[in-house]
């Protein structure tokens, strides 16, 4: 059976109170401020979950203890009066906290945007699988190209508030690999988390008839093609509909990913294409996960049937 697309949460608009926690990584601390002031100018009311600026004092690569980063995420998802939810950062740590959500508890919820990219990739996986509910593969407020970058910034605000702009996603760095279009639901976000999540509850049996979203950072070539090669072994290659490659920055050379990505994906008989400008990359463009787009791959544009939030 092809992947369904998922339940849009509703669009943000001026006023609305969002959430804002770290489930992963510390972020900087002089950055919350001009994340704020950002989101405020969206006119947004962003709200700092307790433990958003926690450091775990024996592990300081996390923000704060699993049980405090998973209680801060079920609170705010939980909680009407947050429209949305933003990962401060990425960074590792989204993995040991997501089993410690409740969530059969936030089903009954009203659906919302969670926001974020890299690391939060666990938990767009986790909401998409447990929640039924699509999310937004897009930059965090504490990221520095988020703060200095006008396009990042800019597509992401549209894909909130005025999604129906952004249906059509055009990349303009974008080759194919493989020519050619097709239709499915989006999936996909950081390589390295959704290898991770082989073998875990946030593991798809499989990705029948969806586009295939993957980006990474700081990856050798081998390192990439060995987590491609535990995904296709866990088959989730069967029945893909097509692949959109973004970034790959701070991964070496490109030639050599080129090669790996022609060699991992270039038998399929679906469309693929890279270089597509999501993820670790200046300028980052926001990508809908769980919804039914048409992947052009020479022309280099995901076509959403309909907007990313409702």
């Amino acid at each position: 059976m092809s992947l369904a697309p998922l339940r849009r949460p509703r669009r943000l608009v001026p006023g609305d109170r969002v959430a804002v926690l770290s489930p992963s990584s510390p972020a900087p601390a002089e950055r919350f401020d001009a994340a704020f002031e950002a989101l405020r100018g969206w006119g947004l009311d962003p709200v700092l979950m307790p433990h958003a600026r926690d450091r775990y004092e024996r592990f300081d690569q996390l923000a704060g203890t699993d049980a405090a980063r998973a209680a801060d995420f079920q609170a705010a998802w939980a909680d009407p009066q947050f429209a949305a939810v933003f990962a401060a950062r990425g960074g590792y740590g989204a993995n040991r906290m997501v089993d410690l959500v409740d969530w059969a508890a936030l089903r009954e919820a009203e659906p919302k945007a969670l926001i974020g990219f890299s690391d939060v990739t666990t938990l767009h996986e986790a909401v998409a699988l447990h929640l039924g509910v699509a999310s937004i593969h897009g930059p965090m407020p504490t990221w520095s190209v988020f703060l200095n970058d006008r396009p990042t910034n800019e597509h992401l605000r549209q894909t909130l508030f005025a999604p129906e702009l952004t249906q059509k996603i055009a990349s303009p760095t974008a080759r194919a690999i493989v020519g050619g279009s097709a239709s499915g639901v989006t999936a996909g976000g950081c390589l390295a988390m959704l290898a991770n999540g082989i073998g875990t509850a946030e593991h798809r049996g499989d990705l029948e008839g969806a586009i295939l979203l993957i980006e990474d950072t700081d990856e050798r070539p081998y390192r990439i093609d060995r987590m491609l090669t535990h995904l296709r072994r866990a088959g989730w290659f069967d029945g893909l509909a097509g692949v959109v490659a973004g970034s790959f920055a701070a991964c070496g050379p490109y030639e050599p990913i080129r090669t790996v990505l022609e060699d991992q994906f270039g038998d399929l008989g679906v469309p693929v294409v890279e270089e597509f400008g999501f993820g670790h990359c200046e300028p980052a463009m926001t990508v809908p996960l769980g919804l039914r787009a048409v992947l052009d791959a020479d022309a280099g544009m995901l076509h959403f049937g309909e907007p990313a939030l409702a």
